[in-house]
């Protein structure tokens, strides 16, 4: 692998995750990333409450995007090998906090009419 393309990227999350698994995921990504622009156009603010319950819930989703990440690709914390797989495993569950943050956020709004 002389060059990071995207077709290499999508290869090996694919090899991963599994090509339906993967595929999946992006698709769930999408629908929760236009829900969330939906939610923001139609409030036209952000509500506060909101935003703050959004933010405590971002442990909740870092810690399973490790675990999931790791239970994938048939690893284990003792794994980690160097500061590489760390940076790693800090972006992985900095996704999944945003993650977890955008969907608790998007589902309060559709769920409550606008609030506080």
């Amino acid at each position: 692998m002389k060059e990071l393309t995207l077709e290499t990227l999508i290869a090996v999350f694919e090899e991963i995750f599994g090509r339906g698994l993967f595929w999946a995921m992006v698709a769930a990504a999408v629908v929760v990333t236009m829900a969330y622009l939906y939610v923001l156009i139609r409030d036209r603010a952000m509500s506060m409450r909101k935003f703050l319950w959004a933010q405590l819930s971002m442990p909740f989703g870092a810690v399973p995007a490790v675990l999931f990440v790791q239970e994938m690709t048939h690893s284990h914390f003792r794994d980690i090998g160097g500061p590489v797989n760390v940076i790693v495993l800090l972006g992985v569950a900095a996704m999944g906090a945003i993650g977890a943050a955008i969907l608790v956020y998007t589902a309060q709004s559709l769920l409550r009419r606008k609030s506080a």
